[in-house]
């Protein structure tokens, strides 16, 4: 495969998955959440394994990033101030 095409999308993986954990709203870490399980699925796809990066877009991008959003619209935002 084409070497700068698999480092572009590692570094994006890195830069998502730094961003998803320093980013301080929930709605934000969950829709980075959801690029790094899709760029994860690429990078898959790019190493010639179909099957894991099929069950990544799956579960990963989709189930998941749908139910952190929906767990997120279904809380409250309280402060004790």
């Amino acid at each position: 495969m084409i070497w700068q095409l698999d480092l572009a999308i590692l570094t994006l993986v890195v830069i998502t998955g730094i961003g998803a954990l320093q980013v301080k709203d929930l709605l934000g870490a969950a829709i980075m959440f959801g690029a790094y399980s899709f760029l994860m699925c690429l990078l898959w796809a790019i190493m010639g394994a179909v099957d894991v990066s099929f069950t990544e877009a799956s579960v990963g991008a989709g189930v998941s990033t749908v139910f952190f959003v929906s767990a997120i619209f279904h809380t409250t935002r309280r402060t004790k101030d």
